[in-house]
């Protein structure tokens, strides 16, 4: 992995695609520290307490920033499945904030198991003195095409 680069738990993308998450469910992206690197293979069934998330002393809010609800974020066009959201969450720098940002989580915020549908690497931000914004690919965060 390289940071920006956006990785998929396999347990995310069932629920996705098997309809276990509703339309209305929020998504939301939470800043996590390098207590608990995600892994694909390490956390088979992710949830968000898995992940320690960053301190909430300066600007950061305790579970992030809303994506927007599950039915936005995914289109289809052409046989090919978009998962996208317009929102960029951003944060700016303050004394407060925690100086070892590392993961952004994407997680469901329904239920209480806040269950994740991936990680971004942010490499480490110092978020004391550097802003932090996640700008998503234009071409949206994830795709999946039909070959047929």
């Amino acid at each position: 992995m390289a940071v920006g680069d956006l990785t998929i738990f396999n347990k995310g993308l069932e629920k996705i695609q098997n309809g276990s998450w509703a339309g209305a469910d929020v998504m939301f992206l939470a800043i996590c520290d390098n207590t608990t690197v995600p892994a694909v293979a390490a956390t088979p069934v992710p949830v968000l307490a898995d992940f320690t998330q960053v301190g909430v002393l300066g600007n950061y809010i305790s579970g992030g920033i809303s994506l927007g609800a599950l039915s936005t974020l995914i289109t289809e066009a052409a046989g090919v499945i978009t998962f996208d959201s317009a929102v960029n969450p951003e944060w700016l720098a303050d004394a407060g904030n925690d100086v070892d940002a590392m993961w952004g989580i994407i997680y469901n915020n329904a239920g209480v198991n806040k269950e994740c549908l991936g990680f971004v690497e942010l490499g480490t931000v110092d978020m004391s003195v550097d802003p932090l914004q996640v700008i998503w690919n234009s071409l949206g965060l994830y795709t999946i095409a039909n070959n047929g």
